[in-house]
């Protein structure tokens, strides 16, 4: 049965207020309708009287459903923004969320002064999100999307193609928990959100996580350190001398990883917060720079 956009919306909103509170429902529905019909919100508003198709409908109420039974916004949409790219998500990657973007601006700011045409790695890549910013940003850096999951990397090239960076951004398997595969090369800067969850935190993660984000993205060990750790022993030999390392990590591990990488040769230079006012990233150098 086909509906007017007006109904179409307030129809999602008050099923989503089954589990939403009032402003969270409004925005799901006009996410939906905009994803769906095609339109912007203020082209559906204008036109809110207008009768939506058989399709557009049908979708609504399949998205809906998808929503009641806890799948996340982004995975029901297909795509998410991060750093004002939008980006082609699915469940073999994790959503990307504004506390990353503490460490793509971090890495941003650091690779503005790099040399010209540098090399940066994106590891642990995921959907690409962080790859993708520092290279929209930062227009002469070739970039590698690194990833131990080939789903994942099939998700990244999607996002490659999308934003047309197919020229400087490319992909490749590797593994953060081994040594750096000798082909890479040098880089003038690695960047990477890698997994943190501590084993007790993934057993209380919310159900929209733990059921539905992919679980070797989350899981950092017993301690939520096992990434650091293998990433400042067996990824400094990736780094050019003198270059440079950004990672996230949880609020309550800056500590730690900061002396896992002082303890590996590494100097600290900056740790910022998120949008929240969390510590978040932390900016080091590798050895000094040759000459």
């Amino acid at each position: 049965m086909v509906k007017k956009y007006s109904d179409l919306y307030l129809d999602a909103r008050r099923a989503l207020l089954q589990q939403e509170d009032p402003g969270t429902a409004g925005m799901m529905a006009r996410n939906l309708l905009a994803h769906y019909s095609g339109r912007s919100q203020e082209e559906i508003l204008a036109d809110r009287d207008m009768y939506a198709g058989e399709e557009i409908c049908r979708n609504m109420e399949d998205a809906v459903r998808r929503l009641l039974e806890g799948e996340p916004l982004p995975y029901v949409l297909g795509e998410w923004e991060f750093y004002g790219l939008t980006l082609y998500v699915d469940k073999n990657v994790l959503i990307p969320r504004d506390d990353t973007v503490a460490v793509a601006s971090l890495a941003i700011n650091q690779g503005i002064f790099l040399d010209h045409d540098p090399r940066i790695l994106d590891l642990c890549t995921g959907s690409g999100c962080i790859g993708l910013a520092v290279a929209s940003r930062i227009k002469d850096a070739r970039v590698t999307l690194a990833d131990i999951s080939k789903d994942a990397l099939a998700v990244a090239k999607k996002n490659i193609t999308a934003h047309k960076l197919s020229a400087r951004v490319s992909c490749i398997q590797a593994d953060a928990l081994s040594p750096a595969p000798a082909f890479l090369g040098k880089f003038d800067m690695i960047v990477s959100n890698p997994p943190y969850i501590t084993g007790p935190e993934m057993a209380e993660l919310p159900d929209s996580v733990k059921l539905y984000e992919p679980h070797i993205a989350l899981f950092g060990g017993r301690d939520g350190l096992d990434f650091y750790r293998s990433i400042a022993v067996n990824y400094s030999k990736a780094l050019k001398p003198g270059g440079y390392l950004c990672l996230e990590y949880d609020p309550s591990q800056g500590d730690d990883v900061c002396r896992i990488l002082e303890d590996n040769g590494y100097t600290i230079l900056e740790r910022t917060r998120d949008y929240n006012d969390r510590e978040r990233a932390v900016l080091a150098q590798y050895g000094r720079k040759e000459g």
